[in-house]
This record gives C-alpha cells, structure tokens and sequence, in this order.
C-alpha cells in the first residue's frame, strides 16, 4: 500500500518540481524581451539622441542670426550708415564692371569714357557725339567741343578696353578690335581684381566700424556690444555674398 500511495504522489511532486524550476525562467525572459525586441517604443530614446546630434551637426558652423534694432543701438554707432558704405562697395563695383568690362558691340560702351580737361572732368560722350560707322568702327564728332580732342583721345588710349583711336579732323575714330578668346580671358581677369578690390574695401570699412564700436563701448554692457560687432559682421558677410555673384555672373558673360 505505501508503495502504491508513492507512486501516485511521484507524478504530483515532479510536475510540482518543474513549475518551481521553470517559473524563474519564465520571469527572466519576460524582463528581458523587451531590450531583445527591436520596437519603436525601446528605441525612441536613441532616435531622438541622433536628430539631436544631427541637428547639432548641421547647425555647427552656422552663424546665428541677428537682427538689431539700429535705433537702440544709435549712441554707439550707425549701422544704417555702415550698410550705407557696404552699399557702396558693391556699387561701385558694378560701376567698375559696366564701365571697363564691355565687350564693345555698341556706341553705348563708349559712354563710361571720362574725359579730363582744364574745365573738369566729362564723360565723352558729352563731349563729342559717339556712332557706329560699322561693327568695327565708332566714329565720335568732336566739333562742339574741338578743344577736346587731345584729352578725349588720350582718355580712350588709356581705358582698360584696348582701343588705339585715330583723329581725322573733328573726328575721332575708332576701331573696334575682334574680340578674340584671349582678349575675354585678360577681362575675366580684370573682374577678379575689381572683385577684390571691392573686397578689400568691404572689409576697411567693416573694420572701422568695429573700432568705432569698441571706443564707444564705455556704459554698454559686454553682450550688447558683441551683439552690435555680430550685427556688422553680418552685413558685410551678406554684401561679401553680393559681391561673389556680380564677380561670377560678370564672368560667365564675358567668356561666353
């Protein structure tokens, strides 16, 4: 009788045994399925630390933007003047462009020409009256002003253009020489001095306005005065920009 009541207990105790055994196992998967399963809900946290470092990434040398109001910051300096001179500089550069880097197709071209006489100085084509004899030929009539031809002569040799005028009377003519590759080319070059030319200015007057705001830094507090230099720092790096893309388009025309 004892062993039949052990052998009906033995499949009671064993079966016991084994959910003792098993249950921890079944604990520590259950712990541990979420770290081994590639969910969203797991792996948000390392998604938002890459856009985070992504975003880092991009913005690192990028220059924050300021926008100061010039008339709080009058007494300090005025950065409406300051964008006035840097306005300058690329005006004045596009002057350059127009008025030494024509390719001659036209009377037109003529008309940057500044004449020096003993009365002041002119443009030529106040001087005398500028045509087009032929593709290869501007005629300019001196005869309102005859005492003019020397200097009006000398001014067209001394352009940038290349031009040797002849003087046949009250008329001065002048050839139009082929524009060949290399004639391009030598302008092209002649571009990237005015650029910068205009560079070099841009930057004088960025420096002088940086030293005026530093000697009138006294009862200003550190961040606002470095917020003034960024604001200026900015506007000549907007005007550099300008600078580049007249440099680059006046490129691209002259070497066609």
């Amino acid at each position: 009788m004892a062993l039949n009541h052990l052998s009906v207990l033995r499949p009671l105790l064993c079966q016991s045994l084994v959910r003792q055994v098993r249950s921890p196992l079944v604990a520590t998967s259950r712990v541990r399925a979420p770290l081994l399963c590639p969910s969203t809900t797991h792996y948000s946290p390392c998604t938002r630390l890459y856009a985070t470092k992504k975003a880092k990434a991009k913005a690192k040398g990028q220059t924050a933007k300021v926008n100061i109001n010039s008339a709080l910051v009058e007494d300090i300096i005025s950065l409406d003047e300051v964008k006035g001179d840097m306005t300058a500089v690329l005006n004045a550069l596009k002057d350059d462009f127009t008025r030494n880097l024509s390719i001659r197709t036209s009377p037109g071209a003529l008309d940057h020409i500044v004449v020096t006489t003993q009365d002041g100085k002119f443009p030529l084509n106040q001087l005398g009256q500028v045509s087009m004899k032929s593709p290869q030929l501007i005629m300019v009539n001196m005869s309102s002003f005859p005492e003019a031809i020397v200097a009006a002569t000398h001014a067209l040799r001394q352009s940038s253009m290349n031009l040797n005028p002849e003087v046949d009377g009250m008329i001065i003519k002048v050839p139009v020489p082929k524009v060949t590759r290399e004639h391009r080319e030598n302008l092209a070059k002649l571009a990237k001095q005015f650029g910068n030319k205009a560079k070099d200015s841009l930057r004088k007057v960025r420096s002088n306005a940086v030293t005026q705001v530093k000697k009138t830094k006294e009862g200003h507090s550190e961040d606002t005065i470095r917020l003034v230099e960024k604001q200026i720092q900015q506007m000549a790096d907007n005007i550099a920009e300008d600078i580049d893309k007249q440099l680059a388009a006046k490129t691209k025309e002259l070497l066609g």
